[in-house]
C-alpha cells in the first residue's frame, strides 16, 4: 500500500509516483474548496458565502519544477492526504487518517483496508469499483467530502448510506450508475455541491429544496442532451445561495421552477441542456424574462441548447440582454447572430452553432475585443436536411473568410461538425491565435494557415469513416508540417461515433 509521506525510492518511478501523489492531493484540495492561483501559484480558498481569500507561501512556489518534491511537500502540509493503492506496498498507516484517496487495485487491497480506522476521515475519494470500499467507510458522520466520480458497482444501498452522512458538504457521483436521488437527501443540511453529471438521474426530489447551503447543482449530460428536471418549487427562501445550476431541462411542467428562477439572484451559471416548450407560450415568455432579470445581477455563464431554435430566435430580440457574461453558449439551429453579443465587454468564451457561421458573422465577432476562445459546433444528430441547407447557404463562394483585422485577444479557435467548410485566413488574421482545433468527417480545407503568425498547434480530429479525399487532405497537411520546422505542430487523431 501507499502512504504519501513515505520516502520515494530511487529510479524511474520517482516522477510517476510523485505525480500520482500530487494528483490525488490536488483533487482533494479542489473538492474541499481550494484552487490554485495562476499568477503566484498560491492557494485560493473558495468560500461559498464570501469572496475569495488569497494566501501565498514559499512552499507553494517550491513545488514547481521537481515533481518528486511536489508529492512530499503536499503530503507534509498537515498530513494532507493519504493515498492507498498505486505503486507502493507498505504497512497500514497507524496515524489518524483525515483525507483518504483509495486508488483501487485488485481485491487483495480490500482485506487490508477493512482493518483501517475510518473514524477520523473527513475527505474520501475512490477510484475504481465500490466493491473495494470497506463496508464501514460510509458509516462515519464526520465525512465532509465524498468523491466517487467514475466508480463502478454503485447500488441503492450506497445512496442510502450517503444520506446518513449529515456533515457532507461535497458529493460527487458523476459517471456512476446511480439512477435516483433518495428523498432523504434533504437531511444533508450542510451540503453545498452535488455533482450527478453523466448519470441516469433525470429528476431531483423536492427535498433538495430544503438544502439552504446548496451552492452548485451539476447534472445532465451535455453530449447526449440528457438533462435534469427541476423540482416544481425551487423555494426562493431556501435556495438563495445557489450559484451554479447546470444541465437542466425546461419543459411545460417546469412553470413553477422557471417562475422561481427570478429569485436566484446569486446565480452565476445557468446551463439548459434541453428545451421542450411551445412557441409563444407563457413559459416561453417567463424563461426569457428570467434570463433578462438574472443578467442584471450575477449571471456570468449562460448555456442554452434549443433543438427547435424557436427560443434562440427570441433571444436575439431581448430588451435587456445580459451585460456581464464572460461565457456564452448557444446550441441548436441558430440562424441569426444576436447583435447584443458584440456589446458584451467582458466576454472571453463563446460557443455558437455552426449554422450561424458566415463570413459576416466572423466580421461582427471580430469586434469583441476580450474574446479568448471561439467555438462553432454541431453534432451529427442535429444535421437534418434544413440544417445542411442552412450551412450550404452560409458559404460565400464555397468558403468562410476570416477578417484580416480584429480578434485581438483570441487564442483558441474550434470547429466541431460533420462538415467543416473551407476556411481562409488572410494576412494579419487573428494575430494572437495559438491553437486551432477541428473535428470533422468532411473538411473543405484550410487556406492561409501560414498567415497565423502566432499559431503553435493545429489539432485535427477526423472521423474514422471519413472519405478518401478528406483523409488525403489531412495526410498532406501533416506531411507539410513535418517538413516545416518553423510552422505549427499538427496533431492528427481519429474519433468514432
Amino acid at each position: 500500500m501507499l502512504l504519501v509521506s513515505m520516502h520515494i525510492s530511487k529510479g524511474a518511478k520517482h516522477q510517476q509516483e510523485a505525480a500520482d501523489q500530487a494528483m490525488a492531493s490536488r483533487r482533494l484540495r479542489q473538492r474541499e474548496g481550494w484552487a490554485e492561483c495562476g499568477g503566484c501559484r498560491g492557494d485560493i480558498l473558495q468560500s461559498s458565502h464570501k469572496e475569495e481569500d488569497h494566501t501565498c507561501c514559499g512552499a507553494q512556489q517550491q513545488r514547481e519544477g521537481d515533481p518528486k518534491k511536489i508529492g512530499r511537500l503536499m503530503a507534509s502540509e498537515e498530513n494532507f492526504v493519504t493515498v492507498v493503492g498505486g505503486h507502493w506496498l507498505m504497512a497500514l498507516p497507524s496515524n489518524k487518517v483525515r483525507r483518504l484517496s483509495l486508488q483501487g487495485g485488485d481485491s487483495k487491497y480490500k482485506k487490508g483496508m477493512d482493518g483501517m480506522n475510518f473514524s477520523h476521515v473527513r475527505s474520501l475519494t475512490l477510484f475504481g469499483s465500490l466493491t473495494l470500499l470497506p463496508s464501514n467507510s460510509l458509516k462515519f458522520g464526520i465525512v465532509q467530502v465524498l468523491d466517487l466520480e467514475g466508480c463502478n458497482d454503485f447500488k441503492k444501498q450506497h445512496a442510502k448510506e450517503i444520506c446518513k452522512m449529515l456533515l457532507l458538504k461535497y458529493l460527487s457521483l458523476r459517471r456512476t450508475e446511480i439512477d435516483k436521488i433518495p428523498k432523504k437527501i434533504g437531511r444533508l443540511q450542510y451540503l453545498e455541491i452535488i455533482d450527478i453529471r453523466e448519470t441516469n438521474v433525470t429528476e431531483l426530489p423536492s427535498t433538495v429544496c430544503q438544502l439552504e447551503r446548496l451552492v452548485n447543482i451539476l447534472g445532465g449530460n451535455k453530449r447526449t442532451r440528457k438533462a435534469l428536471r427541476l423540482p416544481e418549487d425551487l423555494k426562493k427562501e431556501t435556495m438563495k445561495s445557489l450559484r451554479i445550476l447546470s444541465g437542466i431541462e425546461i419543459d411545460e411542467g417546469s412553470a413553477a421552477a422557471v417562475a422561481d428562477l427570478h429569485h436566484l439572484t446569486e446565480l452565476r451559471k445557468l446551463a439548459i441542456y434541453k428545451l421542450n416548450i411551445g412557441k409563444g407560450s407563457k413559459l416561453f415568455r417567463e424563461l426569457s424574462s428570467s434570463i433578462e432579470y438574472l443578467g442584471g445581477y450575477s449571471l456570468h455563464t449562460l448555456i442554452i441548447d434549443d433543438e427547435s431554435s424557436e427560443f434562440l430566435k427570441l433571444l436575439t430580440a431581448l430588451s435587456f440582454p445580459p451585460k456581464i457574461l464572460n461565457a456564452l453558449e448557444l446550441s441548436g439551429k441558430l440562424v441569426d447572430l444576436p447583435q447584443w453579443i458584440t456589446e458584451l465587454d467582458i466576454l472571453t468564451k463563446l460557443t455558437l452553432s455552426l449554422t450561424v457561421l458566415t463570413t459576416d458573422t466572423l466580421l461582427q465577432l471580430s469586434k469583441v475585443k476580450t474574446l479568448f476562445s471561439l467555438t462553432f459546433s454541431l453534432t451529427s444528430a442535429k444535421v437534418d436536411s434544413d440544417t445542411a441547407a442552412t450551412i450550404g447557404e452560409n458559404k460565400a463562394d464555397g468558403k468562410i473568410i476570416v477578417p484580416a483585422s480584429g480578434f485581438e485577444e483570441l487564442k483558441l479557435l474550434r470547429f466541431s461538425a460533420p462538415l467543416v467548410p473551407l476556411l481562409t485566413f488572410p494576412d494579419n488574421a487573428m494575430p494572437k491565435l495559438e491553437r486551432l482545433e477541428l473535428r470533422f468527417s468532411n473538411l473543405g480545407g484550410i487556406n492561409g494557415i501560414e498567415n497565423l503568425q502566432n499559431l503553435k498547434e493545429v489539432h485535427l480530429r477526423i472521423h474514422d469513416k471519413a472519405g478518401g479525399v478528406t483523409k488525403s487532405m489531412v495526410d498532406n497537411m501533416a506531411t507539410a508540417a513535418r517538413e516545416d520546422d518553423k510552422g505549427p505542430r499538427i496533431i492528427v487523431d481519429q474519433y468514432h461515433e
